[in-house]
């Protein structure tokens, strides 16, 4: 069993080397790495995967990653574009977070969800890859997602109950408080930031039970601004952000209508550079993937 001081959660019982050769992500902007930016990385974006894939692969040989997610895509899109091509990549390791554009949506029906959910996870463990999916973060810290607060804990219970019937691994984003903090979110209050995927990587080297040396980054102090200063922000975020968000909506426009999937095919994975530790935020450029390629 793990000491206290084992930084594994004990869901998968691989207490030496992991068994996983062949990681294939699926999902939206959140698995793509919007966010995180690294201008050297395929779209630009790093993110959680992108870091997990990189302990992983210094754990064992012959290791392959994949990145299939693209932003903006709703469950529908994905389950369409990405389950059989990634089955088709026989993956031992699989990773799938959908439908968080879909709840985000004054439309988005959490059952609804479940159902196109509950599919995509029956092909894709079918072959016996080990799946893992996502639990939605719990958004009563953020004024933008608080209303939304309980369709996203519907939709949680769903993802739980799916995974339990089909032995998947919960990542679990809602019990993630690290993150239940606007400084670990980029400017556009929806996604990540490096702190964020940071965070993220961690917990997900945590449920698959893989001792791993990321250490926690704490976010700078949040600045000081008065009642106007920070109204001020909020019109800024609003024009740059929340408009153009509304637009793509009213036009049935998508901010990945013309993104390509930025790790296609299994390929080898290349750490440029040791993994940023210690208390402070950290650039998000310390770490790269093989073949550069070529931005809810």
């Amino acid at each position: 069993m793990p000491t206290t001081e084992d930084p594994r959660t004990p869901y998968v019982e691989n207490a030496e080397t992991h068994p996983w050769r062949r990681y294939v992500a699926l999902g939206d902007s959140f698995t793509e790495g919007v966010g995180d930016r690294e201008p050297a990385a395929p779209n630009g974006v790093r993110g959680w995967a992108d870091r997990v894939a990189e302990v992983l692969s210094e754990q064992v040989d012959d290791f392959a990653y994949a990145n299939l997610a693209i932003r903006g895509r709703l469950i529908a899109q994905i389950v369409q574009e990405q389950v059989e091509p990634a089955i088709a990549l026989k993956p031992d390791l699989v990773t799938f977070s959908a439908g968080g554009n879909d709840v985000i949506r004054p439309n988005g029906d959490p059952d609804r969800i479940a159902q196109l959910f509950e599919d995509a996870v029956v092909r894709l463990s079918r072959d016996g890859a080990t799946v893992v999916v996502f639990t939605g973060i719990d958004t009563a810290f953020t004024p933008v997602f608080r209303g939304i607060r309980g369709k996203v804990a519907i939709y949680n219970e769903n993802i739980r109950a799916i995974a339990d019937r089909y032995d998947c691994i919960v990542a679990d984003q809602w019990a993630l408080k690290e993150v239940q903090d606007m400084r670990f979110f980029d400017d556009d209050r929806l996604h990540y930031n490096t702190l964020g995927h940071h965070e993220v990587a961690r917990m997900v080297l945590r449920a698959l039970n893989v001792p791993n040396d990321l250490q926690p980054m704490q976010p700078d102090p949040l600045p000081l601004r008065t009642w106007r200063e920070a109204r001020a922000v909020d019109l800024v975020w609003a024009r740059e952000y929340l408009v153009p968000w509304v637009l793509r909506r009213v036009r049935h426009q998508s901010s990945g209508d013309h993104v390509k999937a930025k790790r296609p095919d299994p390929l080898p994975v290349i750490t440029l550079a040791p993994a940023q530790q210690g208390s402070r935020s950290a650039p998000a450029g310390d770490a790269g993937l093989a073949d550069r390629p070529e931005e809810v």
